[in-house]
This record gives structure tokens, C-alpha cells and sequence, in this order.
């Protein structure tokens, strides 16, 4: 029998998912791949993979996809590894390094940009007054910069809702009893939590038990759903 295919992204925010999979022995009956947002998306979108964690940017670019599951990777407050860290307050930013791993943090720097700030900054390869940056590269950095902007924080303030930074998603007819199964194994992963974080290496300057406690919503909740609508008619 064909195993299902399956992408999972490469970050510590990812960790639960993969600890359950594999905890549950659901990794058994699946092909499993891990790679950063870009790499999950298109494996995805040029049907490489049947089922992945996708940045929801993905839903944009590749229409065809459907959301499955009750898990994201997801923020109700300062997120603390999505940011745009910059030398000037966000009013003065006139030019803007964009995380090439990152469409989804990307776009919703944009949106922020145009709605919430009401700023253009051009785009800019080097020598730009602020960067977007996300995930594992970003701990421990906040530090290092005057202006530091978290964009789940923004989005929030923005929005009055959560944001969902990724999805589990899916573009094959895949059948319900297997989803089922495989939602059970995120589940075991984001309900051990504490399991995960003791395996972890120290990060410093960074928590990670807040990071993958607190920070991280895993629940793929109405509210985050009507986020998600919300910002990708923005974009």
C-alpha cells in the first residue's frame, strides 16, 4: 500500500507536531519530510507531497489547496520569533529586507505596511533600514536592535484577532479516517509539550518553554479562521 506523503516544517514552533507523530507511531505509516516554509509549500503545490504544514500564504498562491485538521502554527500574542527588526521607528522606514523563507511574514509586513502604518518602503536586497526576520534565527536577536516590531503582536492590535501562520493542508483526496488518525497525532504532540521542550537544546537568551508553551497557539480555532480569511483577502 502507498504511504502517504507528508512535509512538516523544519522549525522549533514545529517540534510538538513531529514529537506526536513520531510518539504515536503514526510515522510509521507515513513518508515524512521536514523542510522551511518555502521548501513544504511548493512540495505541496507541485505535487511532490499529499498533506504538509504550508505557511497560509500558500492558500494564495496555490488555490487548490484545502485546510485540514484542528492544529496551526499560530499566535494569540507577541509571537516572539516573527519580526521586523529595523535601525528607525517603523514611521521613517523607507526601505525593507524581506526573509526569502518566509512568504507568508513577508506578506503580512506588507499588509501591516500599507493598513496599519500607512507606508511604503521599497524593497531592498542589502543596505535597508529594517529586515523581516522569522523563526529559530530569530532567538535570542532582540536585543541586538533599536526598533524591534513583532508582527503577531501588530496583527493582533491591527485585527483584534489571532494570526495563523500555518496550516496543515492538503490538495489530494485523502481519506477521513487517516486524517482523523493523524490529528489524534498532532494532538499527543501539543498536549506533551513539556516532553518536547526537556528534549530540546538550550537556547540563549531565549525561552523556549515560553516560546513553545505561551507563545505558540496550536489550536486551529474559529477565531484564527476568521483571521486567515481576513488576511488573505488583504493580500
Amino acid at each position: 500500500m502507498k504511504k502517504i506523503k507528508v512535509s512538516i516544517l523544519s522549525y522549533t514552533n514545529s517540534k510538538p507536531f513531529l514529537y506526536g507523530i513520531q510518539k504515536s507511531g503514526f510515522v510509521n505509516q507515513i513518508e515524512l519530510q521536514e523542510g522551511l516554509s518555502f521548501e513544504c509549500a511548493q512540495r505541496l503545490g507541485n505535487n511532490e507531497v499529499d498533506l504538509a504544514l504550508v505557511p497560509v500564504a500558500a492558500l494564495h498562491h496555490y488555490p487548490d489547496l484545502t485546510v485540514v485538521g484542528d492544529f496551526c502554527i499560530g499566535a494569540v500574542m507577541p509571537v516572539n520569533s516573527v519580526f521586523i527588526f529595523s535601525s528607525k521607528p517603523i514611521e521613517d522606514i523607507k526601505t525593507i529586507k524581506y526573509d526569502p523563507q518566509s512568504r507568508t511574514s513577508n506578506h503580512l509586513a506588507k499588509v501591516l505596511f500599507k493598513n496599519k502604518w500607512a507606508i511604503s518602503p521599497k524593497e531592498r536586497q542589502d543596505n535597508a533600514d529594517a529586515f523581516v526576520l522569522i523563526g529559530d534565527a530569530t532567538f535570542g536577536r532582540k536585543e541586538e536592535f533599536e526598533y524591534v516590531y513583532d508582527l503577531a503582536e501588530e496583527w493582533i492590535l491591527f485585527s483584534g484577532y489571532p494570526f495563523a501562520f500555518a496550516v496543515w493542508a492538503t490538495n489530494k483526496s485523502i481519506k477521513p479516517e487517516f486524517l482523523s488518525a493523524f490529528n489524534k497525532a498532532l494532538k499527543l504532540g501539543v498536549d506533551n509539550r513539556k516532553q518536547v521542550i526537556a528534549a530540546l537544546p538550550a537556547s540563549k537568551n531565549f525561552d523556549v518553554d515560553d516560546y513553545l508553551m505561551n507563545r505558540i497557539s496550536y489550536e486551529f480555532d474559529d477565531d484564527k479562521k476568521t483571521a486567515l480569511n481576513m488576511f488573505l483577502e488583504l493580500i
